[in-house]
């Protein structure tokens, strides 16, 4: 059987808790391998998503297939086939790592040699094998996450799904795992991450879903939604307030849009089209009005910024 092109698919997916709509008609696509960002505000789905997804929770309505197979009808085989990461360590603390490996093998069902064959692989390809006799306990965050990174793969499934995986995590923790997350991409698996830091997702994904109660309001790639906010921007910050009116006009001049003035800032910003050329030309219309520029320069839209647009678009028109 070939593998399908899309390693997740939900179509029309509604799950309900008592009086709340935790999902009211919730589609997605994820393309084989690759990493595909599902964001959202608490409370918007996603985690009730990755539990229908990974056989945790039945839908009330809709269809999902993961690497071809049907959530409700086929759960076993989509067991056989994902790996799950949440938010907190599942590894023991007192065992070493290369004994919660072995572990997790023999639950697995996987023979004793084989187990530890396994739990060698994976401790190399995480570059733990250093600490691999060292308790847990005493591993760093950014360790102790790639360890349970490694304990989802002994399977070596072709779809994982993590949960907010470097919740918690300092920079360089969050830096360790998102290399081995971009490993795990480069050797074919497909990620479903969902993260409440929005950086993860312009790193990683290829692909990102914003949710809203329940259900899809937006998707793109990381560069197509940052667009939906007017695409580039040019932004002066000036240090005589009596410049403001002037810089203003002539950066309405170069703009695309409407020009923003922060009188408080001393700030102007605006969206631009013709990067460099944008640029070039308020620099030098700056300087030949004589207006004395404290900075001066472009940028694009976060991907903050798109996930506030969108959800206070939802709010407003809910």
């Amino acid at each position: 059987m070939a593998e399908p092109r899309f390693a997740v698919v939900a179509e029309g997916l509604r799950k309900r808790y008592g009086d709340t709509e935790a999902l009211a008609g919730l589609d997605l696509r994820v393309p084989a391998g690759t990493v595909h960002g599902l964001l959202g505000p608490n409370g918007a789905g996603k985690t009730t998503a990755v539990r229908i997804l990974t056989t945790l929770a039945r839908p009330d309505g809709g269809t999902a297939r993961v690497a071809g197979h049907d959530v409700v009808r086929e759960a076993r085989a989509v067991r056989g086939r994902i790996g799950l990461v949440g938010q907190h360590a599942a590894v023991d603390e007192i065992l070493g790592g290369r004994q919660n490996l072995v572990m997790f093998g023999r639950l697995y069902h996987l023979g004793a040699a084989r187990a530890r064959r396994r739990a060698d692989e994976l401790l190399e390809r995480f570059r733990l094998a250093d600490a691999a006799g060292k308790a847990v306990g005493e591993y760093s965050g950014g360790m102790r996450r790639r360890l349970d990174l490694a304990a989802s793969m002994i399977l070596a499934p072709p779809v994982l799904f993590l949960d907010e995986p470097t919740t918690g995590l300092d920079p360089r923790a969050r830096n360790e795992v998102w290399d081995a997350i971009r490993a795990l991409v480069d050797g074919g698996t497909t990620v479903l991450l969902t993260t409440q830091y929005l950086e993860e997702a312009d790193r990683l994904a290829a692909g990102i879903s914003v949710i809203d109660r329940g259900r899809v309001i937006a998707e793109g790639t990381p560069d197509q939604l940052k667009k939906r906010l007017g695409g580039d921007r040019i932004e002066v910050a000036l240090d005589d307030p009596g410049s403001l009116t002037a810089a203003a006009e002539i950066v309405g001049r170069v703009a695309s849009g409407g020009v923003d003035v922060d009188a408080e800032a001393l700030r102007i910003g605006a969206p631009v089209s013709g990067r460099a050329a944008a640029l070039t030309e308020a620099v030098r219309a700056l300087d030949d009005a004589g207006v004395k520029v404290a900075d001066i320069g472009l940028r694009r839209p976060t991907l903050d910024e798109v996930f506030l647009h969108l959800t206070d678009k939802e709010e407003v028109s809910s």
